[in-house]
């Protein structure tokens, strides 16, 4: 059995993926919605930026029902996502998927990096 050790490791290692699938239950239809995603991992906690802020479908799903199910690489992670609202958890995640994206990116994040709304998914990890 992987110790909590072992499981935070795992998750660094993916911390390194591109991106994510987050899959969501549809708020109307209640049928799953996946879709891909920057994201930034620290600890337990996966991070992302809606640049639709919360008229995001996928961010209405989630406020709905915030169970939700994560992809990265080939593993799966469960977990309770909730819109970040504590200034300091806000400034974190900025920064973090800025730090992340910025220098692989051709564009300009800045204004994505400043508007855009933190969403966080405390995955269920043992």
């Amino acid at each position: 059995m992987a110790t909590r050790a072992q499981h935070v490791a795992n998750l660094s290692v993916l911390a390194e993926e591109p991106f994510c699938y987050v899959t969501t239950t549809g708020r109307v239809t209640g049928q799953p919605h996946t879709i891909e995603i920057w994201f930034a991992l620290i600890g337990r906690t996966l991070y992302m930026l809606s640049g639709g802020g919360d008229r995001s479908d996928w961010v209405k799903n989630l406020i709905r029902t915030p169970e939700t199910t994560v992809f990265i690489s080939a593993t799966e992670f469960s977990g309770r996502a909730r819109v970040v609202t504590e200034e300091a958890e806000d400034t974190l995640a900025r920064r973090l998927l800025l730090e992340k994206y910025e220098p692989s990116y051709s564009g300009d994040l800045s204004d994505w990096g400043r508007t855009a709304l933190p969403v966080a998914v405390d995955l269920d990890v043992k």
